[in-house]
């Protein structure tokens, strides 16, 4: 049985086409098409639910000692409001999860990709042991929104005394907006501007609503699954599951700026044997030379030999390219190697180039 967020009724009646993902019903995208959505998200701004994601609340006397030791970024560093991306491991360094912290008032809120939420909760209860710190699921009383863009600022201050343009990027604050306690983290997974709400779960579709209406002179539009998926491609973020999984390790994946070598957390040792020896492979961009679409699982090759795999692949609405991220043997990772994606069983030339592959624009 497919779980729904409180949103669903509301995604049916506005004609949104409803698929599975990670355990949930939800839009893939509106009558106003996913291209459209995702230059809305670009140039103005769009409205993503993504209440399937799960919200851990961590508090606490030894919260913090506990969380240090969970993930790998030096919370030490964060201050009141801060915000972080970080990553989970294994012993053996792969990865549990990928994660988002939020420092908030006497307490952390841990945001986990949807299809691991079973996963990571039994992991961090595991680790809370010897602690005196508690775990609480808020995932069913917190619905979860993101407002992205250029104009994302400019519409939610419409709801809101609170004055936004003094909230910077990968900070949060708790306020009133639109009439509601909304935690709002300037945060995101597109490569734009904009806030992730967490709303209560009961005033969540008066609230879409109103964003929704709020927005519509600014060009807001709602979003579904797939313009979200091009847009974190574009900018090159990773996705569970596609460059991130538990047979990949942070460092392969190009995410050793989260990591606090400094301190001790679960998978050091493992992850600085990796760093010190250097990974043997690498996520790298690829750009098609020959005109095809380089999808999920395609082989990558050099001179007929299968070296590695495409982990996400498709045309860039914004740079109309035909892109890929890849995995594959550091000695083929330089800007400008030139290998193969097999397409159909055909070899398809492609060239390493530069990730990002679009800029992303935050304040």
């Amino acid at each position: 049985m497919l779980q729904r967020t409180p949103l669903y009724e509301t995604h049916v009646a506005m004609g949104g086409r409803m698929v599975e993902f990670a355990g949930y019903e939800l839009p893939v995208q509106y009558p106003t098409g996913p291209t459209a959505e995702h230059h809305a998200v670009r140039t103005a701004a769009g409205l993503f639910d993504i209440d399937h994601m799960g919200q851990f609340e961590l508090a606490g006397p030894d919260a913090d000692a506990c969380l240090q030791q969970l993930q790998v970024w030096d919370i030490r560093q964060m201050q009141l409001g801060d915000a972080h991306y970080s990553v989970l491991c294994y012993d053996d360094g792969t990865v549990v999860d990928d994660i988002f912290l939020y420092k908030l008032g006497g307490r952390w809120l841990v945001i986990v990709n949807a299809a691991n939420r079973a996963k990571d909760w039994a992991w961090i209860e595991h680790h809370l042991h010897g602690y005196d710190a508690a775990l609480i699921d808020r995932s069913d009383e917190l619905a979860m929104l993101a407002l992205q863009g250029p104009q994302a600022e400019q519409i939610l201050q419409k709801l809101t005394d609170y004055p936004l343009h003094t909230v910077a990027t990968r900070t949060a604050i708790e306020t009133d907006i639109g009439g509601q306690y909304v935690i709002a983290g300037r945060t995101g997974y597109t490569g734009e501007d904009g806030f992730e709400l967490y709303v209560p779960t009961e005033g969540v579709v008066d609230f879409w609503k109103l964003l929704l209406t709020t927005g519509q002179a600014d060009g807001l539009l709602a979003c579904g699954l797939a313009a979200r998926d091009s847009l974190r491609f574009e900018a090159c973020m990773p996705l569970y599951g596609h460059e991130l999984g538990p047979t990949i390790n942070p460092l392969e994946a190009r995410l050793g700026w989260t990591m606090s070598w400094e301190k001790s957390f679960i998978g050091r040792e493992a992850l600085l044997k990796v760093k010190l020896e250097k990974p043997a492979r690498v996520l790298v961009g690829l750009e098609m030379v020959e005109k095809a679409v380089p999808r999920e699982h395609y082989d990558v090759a050099v001179n007929g030999k299968i070296v590695g795999y495409v982990t996400s692949g498709m045309k860039s609405p914004t740079l109309d390219k035909f892109l890929a991220m890849a995995y594959v043997p550091a000695e083929y990772s330089a800007l400008g190697t030139k290998l193969d994606v097999i397409v159909r069983g055909q070899p398809k030339a492609a060239v390493v180039v530069k990730r990002p592959f679009y800029k992303p624009k935050y304040k």
